[in-house]
């Protein structure tokens, strides 16, 4: 992954999308930009903290359980009148794939399949859309009301 394809969506605007390559470095990549987005957002440390790892998570279960290409799309909702406002945290893959040889009995719980548990609880709200394209899977979380 190159720096280049990070900084395709420009800074400031209320959504990034980023096409990610199906690598177990791209999330740590990613991770830092995702930062720098949400430090222009003035987004409090505990809430930034909190969206970092859904976007950790979410990325990490799409490289090592689904088929590329990748997709991440964040955005920051508007607030009309006493609605509170949230980031919202989507990845979209070509949906599900069995790791070769890797069986579920075979998986370590004390290593994996925590993810998606953590990222329900981070969430306000989180949920799968399967479509043509593939799988999303999103979570959004509140940051305040206006």
């Amino acid at each position: 992954m190159t720096t280049a394809q990070l900084d395709a969506a420009p800074r400031g605007d209320a959504e990034h999308v980023f096409p990610l390559p199906h690598t177990p470095g791209a999330v740590s990549v990613v991770r830092r930009r995702i930062r720098s987005i949400l430090a222009d957002w003035n987004l409090a440390a505990d809430i930034a903290e909190d969206v970092l790892l859904v976007v950790s998570e979410l990325l990490t279960n799409a490289i090592v359980h689904a088929l590329p290409p990748t997709t991440l799309r964040l955005s920051r909702s508007h607030a009309d009148m006493d609605v509170c406002r949230a980031v919202r945290v989507e990845v979209t893959d070509r949906g599900p794939v069995t790791p070769a040889g890797l069986s579920a009995s075979a998986v370590d719980p004390d290593e994996h399949g925590r993810g998606l548990g953590i990222v329900t609880a981070l969430a306000a709200r989180c949920g799968v859309d399967v479509h043509a394209g593939g799988t999303s899977r999103w979570a959004e979380l509140p940051f305040g009301r206006s």
